[in-house]
């Protein structure tokens, strides 16, 4: 039979839907197979994943580590010129001396009482044989010759049992669990070496908690010192305690380092008692943890350091886009301050180039259900931060107070991994926050450059270096 023009319109018509179907089939088939080759590629670079090109820690690289920062090349290795040196020097006022005299001339002469002049020094710097000092306190009694009466006298009020540990004793063992990491049983086994006295548990335990509550006071003065100062640094790392996964908090500047222990990571952990972000009102320098920008009073500044190693995952994955940006981060950190504040308007522009061009490169979301956030590459979620948080990442480019890392922050809390390699985890909540308090202490006595054994010895004496006027 013969075909109507109405029909043919109409086969037509089906044709034409078919044909926008496929085009929308293909179109989305097209952008789906450049976000998987985008995301296969991605799995593939996780296989290389290190800590120049990543947030992985540097004790996982193994043999091969490599720096965030290129290093120069041409260097000299030992001291550089103008660092200064911990050479062994000579002492003016040795403990003993020891005389050298020859014994006899070679005429048979007894030289040995003959008068001496010294033509050279050689000294010998060695430990004395390690014991522990007993000091025993006697209460007396004594008549008096006028009446009679008797008087009695009284201990010291830290001197309250039979027998007891000093305070150089408890600052010790509480600079030993702290600050070098040992666990108990290997505290206890050092004295044994060294002294013949094998330590009680409980008196590591108490020993701790003394300090701890001995510092509540100096912990606040901390605290106070970094709120009111112009940049800090905050970071979180994790620590198992009670069997469950914690969070240690760090809030520190180069003079003082506050850590806290919270159960949780993000906002209830930033807005609890603990924190002092609350109160804080500079520039705060992190790693883009979205959680930190629930604090808008406060002025955000990011880690280049952490931009750098994302960066270089991308490179390494093939991203063309990425390798410009990490050179223009690098140019500008090294170009003087004044230079930035000049180019500031260029330095602006290069950036939002940078990022058109970020933007063309990288595949765009894919919508993959009704629920749940769209599917995004490893360099397309980069760039969207890189897009929203344009001031904190170049807070460093115009403020010489802000530092281009949070180099700080990571410094001050990575003991705890130490820690939790040598030691474990914490079995109580109140362990791991006695650790917080006494590791914060010992961080600002170091930056203050002072001896940390003696400020814990002042601590268990009820003063330190921050409550003395």
């Amino acid at each position: 039979m013969p075909v109507t023009v109405l029909e043919l319109q109409a086969l037509v018509l089906k044709l034409m839907d078919k044909i926008a179907a496929l085009e929308l089939t293909i179109s989305k088939l097209e952008a789906e197979n450049a976000f998987l080759r985008a995301e296969n590629a991605q799995l593939k670079a996780m296989l290389h994943l290190d800590s120049h090109n990543s947030s992985k820690p540097p004790s996982s690289d193994g043999l091969h580590k490599k720096p965030a920062f290129p290093k120069e090349k041409g260097g000299k290795p030992g001291g550089q010129q103008g660092h200064d040196g911990h050479t062994l020097k000579m002492s003016g006022n040795p403990d003993h001396i020891i005389i050298c005299k020859p014994g006899k001339c070679t005429c048979g002469q007894d030289l040995s009482q003959q008068p001496v002049s010294i033509l050279s020094r050689r000294q010998v710097f060695e430990l004395p044989e390690p014991r522990l000092e007993i000091t025993e306190y006697q209460v007396a009694q004594i008549i008096c010759p006028q009446c009679g009466q008797f008087h009695r006298g009284e201990f010291p009020s830290k001197v309250n049992a039979p027998a007891q540990y000093g305070t150089g004793v408890k600052a010790l063992v509480t600079l030993l669990n702290c600050e070098y990491k040992l666990p108990f049983e290997k505290i206890q086994t050092l004295f044994e070496d060294l002294y013949g006295c094998p330590l009680n548990v409980g008196t590591i335990i108490t020993a701790n908690t003394t300090c701890y509550n001995k510092l509540a006071g100096t912990e606040t003065l901390i605290q106070e010192n970094i709120i009111g100062s112009k940049v800090a640094n905050s970071d979180e790392s994790g620590l198992r305690c009670q069997g469950r996964l914690h969070w240690l908090h760090v809030a520190s500047t180069s003079l003082f380092t506050y850590l806290f222990v919270h159960p949780k990571r993000g906002k209830e952990a930033l807005e609890s008692e603990g924190s002092i972000l609350k109160r804080f009102y500079g520039w705060l320098v992190h790693d883009c943890w979205s959680s930190y920008f629930n604090f808008t009073h406060l002025k955000h500044a990011l880690c280049g350091a952490h931009l750098l190693r994302e960066l270089q995952s991308l490179i390494e994955n093939q991203s063309r886009w990425a390798i410009p940006f990490k050179a223009f981060l690098l140019e500008t950190y090294q170009e003087p301050f004044e230079q930035r504040l000049e180019h500031r308007t260029e330095i602006e522009q290069q950036y939002d180039h940078l990022l058109a061009a970020a933007q063309a490169e990288e595949p765009p979301p894919i919508i993959t259900g009704k629920r749940g956030k769209p599917r995004r590459t490893k360099g397309r979620n980069l760039l969207e931060r890189l897009q929203k948080f344009k001031g904190p990442v170049l807070a460093f480019a115009f403020n010489p107070e802000v530092p281009f890392t949070n180099n700080q922050a990571e410094r001050d809390i990575r003991p705890i991994k130490v820690k939790q390699k040598i030691s474990g985890c914490f079995r109580t909540f109140n362990g791991a926050e006695q650790y917080a308090r006494i590791a914060g202490f010992i961080s600002t006595t170091r930056k203050h450059k002072l001896n940390v054994f003696k400020e814990l010895c002042n601590a268990f004496e009820g003063y330190t270096f921050l409550t003395v006027e």
